[in-house]
């Protein structure tokens, strides 16, 4: 049995109280889900900026039977943050702008919420006596170091104001443990993908864009010439590692962690996994070449997490590959996007 399959056993008979913030996103979501599955207590927090009420539907708070409070909050507010952190055991922080482009075009923006915001939290859950603070980071803190994998220790200069953001948010974790003796843990996550991530907007993350490109007939746009590589991650294995470190030893705290699956796939890999995918769902269906343009400003070239760490430390385990994981994705977009209720398409299976 894995280290999270007996996690999982373990919270099912020992309920404690989360909050999630950002609780209306694509990952929170997802840990929401997990969580209230197991039977524990979560309050959600989140002001709809980026998130969808449909997400907190979807994950199952409208059946917790009292498990779940919802608060309509926003991190930038210092009492809202302290409102949702009364009572609370386990911290799990998702809310943030994300996206490297969003934050070239409004970095004050990004600022208010991914530093501001952090602060704000963090000083809420000290002043609560929170006993773990787990928080959602980025591969971007590595920015232009040249070396492949990504070891944590060893980062670059920042190629954008979101890369800045989420370092500052890993230095003033650290200076809370050292100095209030909090327990906080960082997850560095790379590419995130799975159901319910957003498909429409200026932002969206490329594989979802994709998928609605290909199903209208339009062609995909890749940014530069394709052989751009990243460590994609399916949403699945973010949850698994936000749990292990919530109930981490003390001993695994203080640090920072890669959330990946330790493997590189090139945006024309990505490009052709979704068209077989895709084909396969909808025969008969021709989907068009792609179309390339431009390097996109604040990108890196390669992206690839050294995964070592986070297994020998926590007990991670990826169980969702890229392959895999677009399979489940593929068919939750399609009925979607295709107008089914997206309760209609497959839900991954629960280790």
């Amino acid at each position: 049995m894995s280290r999270y399959e007996q996690l999982r056993d373990e919270l099912r008979q020992a309920p404690r109280a989360w909050l999630v913030t950002g609780a209306a996103g694509f990952i929170a979501s997802h840990l929401v889900e997990t969580l209230l599955s197991l039977g524990q207590r979560v309050v959600a927090m989140d002001n709809f900026a980026t998130g969808h009420r449909r997400n907190v539907d979807q994950s199952g708070a409208a059946a917790a039977d009292g498990q779940f409070r919802f608060i309509d909050g926003d991190i930038r507010e210092l009492e809202d943050c302290r409102r949702a952190c009364e009572g609370v055991d386990i911290v799990l922080h998702q809310a943030a702008l994300g996206s490297v482009p969003r934050s070239i075009n409004d970095p004050l923006a990004t600022h208010r919420a991914n530093v501001d915001g952090f602060v704000n939290m963090l000083a809420a859950a000290r002043d609560a006596g929170v006993g773990r603070f787990v928080f959602a980071s980025s591969s971007s803190v590595y920015g232009d170091h040249p070396a492949l994998p990504k070891v944590e220790e060893r980062i670059g200069a920042p190629l954008s104001p979101y890369a800045v953001s989420k370092y500052v948010n890993e230095l003033y974790a650290a200076v809370f443990q050292r100095t209030y003796g909090m327990h906080t843990v960082g997850l560095r996550y790379f590419n995130v993908f799975g159901r319910r991530q957003d498909p429409e907007g200026a932002y969206a993350a490329v594989i979802p864009r994709w998928v609605g490109q290909m199903l209208g007939g339009e062609p995909c746009v890749i940014n530069g010439d394709g052989e751009t590589s990243r460590d994609f991650c399916h949403v699945e294995n973010v949850v698994q590692a936000n749990l292990l470190a919530a109930t981490a030893p003390a001993e695994a705290t203080g640090q920072v962690y890669n959330v990946a699956c330790g493997e590189r796939t090139t945006l024309n890999e990505v490009h052709a996994l979704l068209r077989e995918g895709l084909a396969a769902l909808r025969p008969g269906a021709s989907f068009p070449p792609p179309q390339y343009g431009d390097f996109r400003p604040g990108d890196v070239r390669h992206s690839q997490a050294d995964i070592t760490r986070i297994r020998t430390g926590l007990g991670y385990v990826p169980t969702r590959t890229v392959a895999d994981g677009l399979g489940e994705a593929l068919a939750w977009y399609v009925a979607t996007m295709e107008g089914a209720a997206p309760s209609q398409a497959p839900h991954p299976a629960r280790p």
